[in-house]
């Protein structure tokens, strides 16, 4: 089998010896292995890939009892194993559609079972790519979002993706699926907030834009940032042209954070995120 474990807790001497130690004792291969301390909150979090010919079950046993002592966040799980994704969105396609293209190539190790919107207007793009379509338009807040907890459950979703969706989760639903939601929005230098951005930002002469996609918490666009990029712009950009070029930047950011997310490579340390890269 070919397996992901990743352990998360307190620095303390030891730790990646008796990691190391536990997957010899699995009879194991390491083919990757990356670790990083946070030097604010003493935290260790590890991530490593290996090979071994044990169970699932076998090699959690062993992990666990070499391990435990170090009282960790630990899971261990096959690296076919893909996870099932919930994506929400409103009218915009382009994150939406690299995510189901990327998914189709098998680029991204994900399943999209469904997708959800609150308006019926990529209904044939999602259907197109074999994933159900849920079209709550004619819902209220409340019930929409108890259909979405509802679904969650019975779909056995290990992400909810916002694709650019253009409605606010209530503070208990994003708790209760804490480290498990990503949004992505537009970043600018400075910020500019509300109606058409682009627009405001193509009448202050910006010249850098970008996107940030981060993990969804109560508090609204403060959690913990996984992935950033950024272009450069000129004063002869049109505001159409800003929209296309940070539409090119949202897609590219949020598929890179469902990879990370998908390769088990995202840590929330505190407030912020420890990612290992390929």
């Amino acid at each position: 089998m070919d397996l992901i474990v990743t352990l998360q807790c307190q620095d303390q001497p030891g730790i990646v010896h008796a990691m190391t130690t536990a997957i010899l004792d699995c009879r194991g291969n390491i083919i990757e292995n990356q670790q990083f301390t946070d030097p604010t909150t003493t935290t260790f979090v590890m991530r490593t890939r290996f090979e071994t010919e044990l169970s699932l079950s076998e090699v959690n046993t062993k992990l666990e009892a070499v391990l435990g002592k170090f009282n960790p966040n630990l899971s261990v799980r096959s690296v076919s194993e893909k996870k099932r994704v919930l994506v929400l969105v409103t009218t915009e396609s382009h994150c939406l559609r690299d995510l189901l293209y990327l998914q189709d190539l098998g680029e991204l190790p994900i399943e999209i079972p469904a997708v959800l919107s609150n308006h019926g207007d990529l209904k044939a793009l999602v259907e197109s790519h074999g994933a159900r379509f849920i079209d709550q338009s004619g819902l209220t807040k409340e019930a929409a979002e108890s259909e979405l907890r509802s679904l969650v459950g019975e779909l056995k979703i290990d992400l909810v993706v916002l694709a650019r969706y253009m409605q606010i989760l209530s503070p208990d639903f994003c708790g209760e699926l804490s480290g498990k939601i990503i949004n992505i929005h537009h970043s600018f230098l400075p910020g500019f907030k509300g109606a058409k951005p682009y627009h405001q930002a193509h009448a202050r002469g910006v010249k850098i834009i970008g996107a940030t996609a981060h993990f969804v918490t109560p508090e609204l666009d403060e959690g913990p940032i996984i992935d950033q990029d950024v272009a450069h712009v000129t004063h002869a950009a049109t505001p159409e042209e800003l929209i296309a070029t940070g539409r090119d930047i949202e897609r590219r950011v949020l598929s890179r954070a469902v990879r990370d997310f998908a390769q088990d490579r995202i840590f929330i340390v505190g407030d912020k995120t420890v990612v290992f890269h390929n």
